[in-house]
């Protein structure tokens, strides 16, 4: 009897249901349809956080070049470069067009330690789009410096932690300056006596180092293996976990060196905050249609880039992660509390 009642009460209200589900249906495919509409309607701008030739600059040209020539998107594309801050005056750039899909940021791990030290926005005041790939610093000085090895450069430093002189591009306590002061920390240096200057760029840093001004300077093993290739620099560790390939192949890790010290950095395509869903959605498929070209493939292998694609969504929850760890090594460099 109770059966048959709450058979009668599911019959009764069957039509209700069936029609909030063809009701719903539309919704969710308009939803999706209007995600699969927006698309650019005027200039796009990249914008590099560093000057003309640093790593930012460079990872930003490549992949404008390649949004062109496949004619990816249906307006043209352009690099502006806003350097200063550690990518902060970037970032406040972009913000200055909330929920604008036309405008992205090619940045990084920095984004996280400025705003730790308090020199620009948190990864929550802007739109992460994608992460692109990962990479490893060299560790480079001048062809003709007395220091020959990493582990050469951390015994100068423990006979004086002030003997020498560091080119850091672009911000105190980013993946750059990681790259050596993790060495540092794994042999028991106290961080706070590094020399360190800031540059608005690598190739900034290197010029003056070049020049004699300063001693080392730790930058992306992309552009360290540039400079290599052309005899301009000796790269004396890389903070891979294992050697690298090419041109590097002879350059010892930190690890091999007796320093457990592995660094990486990301890079991500970066919005301003208030962008829309369907906006992400936009960039997320054409920045897939780049990552699988032949042309980005060679870029990953010249470039010793690591493919580590993630969406919108990932991309945030990893920033998020990767802010603790972050934090700590900022408090050891005494940029934090």
């Amino acid at each position: 009897m109770d059966s048959d009642r709450a058979w009668n009460r599911f019959r009764a209200a069957a039509p209700a249901l069936a029609a909030c589900i063809v009701v719903g249906a539309p919704l969710a495919a308009g939803d999706r349809a209007a995600a699969a509409q927006w698309k650019p309607e005027k200039p796009v701008e990249i914008v590099a956080l560093n000057a003309p030739g640093g790593g930012s600059d460079r990872i930003a040209r490549i992949f404008v070049k390649l949004l062109q020539e496949r004619r990816l998107v249906p307006v043209p594309v352009s690099v502006v470069n806003r350097p200063g801050g550690g990518g902060a005056i970037a970032y406040n750039y972009i913000n200055q067009r909330p929920g604008d899909g036309h405008v992205l940021a090619l940045g990084g791990r920095a984004i996280l330690t400025n705003h730790i030290v308090g020199q620009g926005p948190s990864y929550n005041d802007v739109t992460p789009v994608v992460t692109l790939f990962d990479e490893y610093i060299s560790v480079t000085v001048k062809p003709i410096s007395p220091i020959r090895s990493g582990k050469q450069l951390v015994d100068f430093m423990k006979r004086d932690p002030t003997v020498m002189t560091f080119g850091i591009a672009t911000s105190l306590g980013n993946p750059n300056h990681q790259g050596v002061a993790a060495a540092f920390r794994a042999a028991g240096l106290d961080l706070k006596k590094m020399k360190s200057v800031i540059f608005a760029s690598g190739g900034a840093a290197t010029t003056a180092m070049l020049g004699g001004h300063i001693d080392v300077v730790p930058i992306s093993v992309a552009f360290g293996a540039s400079l290599l290739r052309n005899g301009q620099v000796r790269i004396i560790a890389v903070t891979a976990p294992k050697r690298l390939s090419g041109v590097l192949a002879d350059v010892p890790t930190w690890r091999e060196q007796g320093y457990d010290a592995v660094v990486s950095t990301w890079r991500s395509l970066i919005g301003p905050r208030g962008m829309t869903n369907a906006q992400i959605a936009y960039w997320e498929g054409v920045i897939q249609r780049v990552l699988e070209t032949d042309e980005w493939k060679r870029e990953l292998e010249l470039n010793f880039w690591i493919n580590a694609y993630k969406g919108s969504m990932e991309t945030r929850k990893h920033m998020a992660e990767d802010n603790e760890g972050v934090k700590a090594f900022l408090v050891d460099l005494g940029l934090a509390r």
